[in-house]
């Protein structure tokens, strides 16, 4: 599979298209940063008609799990997902199918000065192209 990400402001996906608000930037706030991840999935066209797993996690820049406090403790940042798409009547074989995802992220308390990375697994697997880095200016 092929996958585009980009850290945004904002992101919606509606009507089979990514609307971004705000997009396209690496570095954040060293305070509480609300952001988006936009997300384009081309699905194989052999993959179709089956479920997906997705995952995405957040880690921190010595590959550790990033942990945010709750109420009941410490817990990881991450999102998890099924998704499945189907061939549309008279596409051509072969033809890649887009699978649009938007996931807003309230305020997470960022480590000042920080490098972060979100990285995306489908059906388990991991690839260096499916990371997002970005990191946090000084206090």
């Amino acid at each position: 599979m092929k996958v585009t990400m980009l850290l945004a402001d904002a992101a919606q996906a509606v009507g089979g298209k990514l609307y971004v608000l705000g997009g396209g930037w690496s570095i954040a706030s060293p305070g509480p940063t609300p952001m988006a991840i936009a997300i384009k999935i081309d699905v194989p066209w052999d993959q179709a008609n089956q479920r997906h797993n997705l995952q995405l996690a957040l880690f921190d820049e010595d590959g550790r799990e990033a942990m945010v406090s709750t109420d009941t403790g410490e817990q990881a940042v991450e999102f998890s997902a099924e998704f499945e798409v189907g061939r549309p009547a008279g596409l051509r074989p072969g033809t890649p199918l887009d699978v649009p995802l938007a996931i807003s992220i309230g305020p997470l308390p960022l480590r000042p000065n920080s490098g972060y990375v979100w990285r995306l697994t489908i059906d388990g697997q991991t690839r260096d192209e499916w990371r997002l880095p970005f990191s946090t200016r000084p206090a």
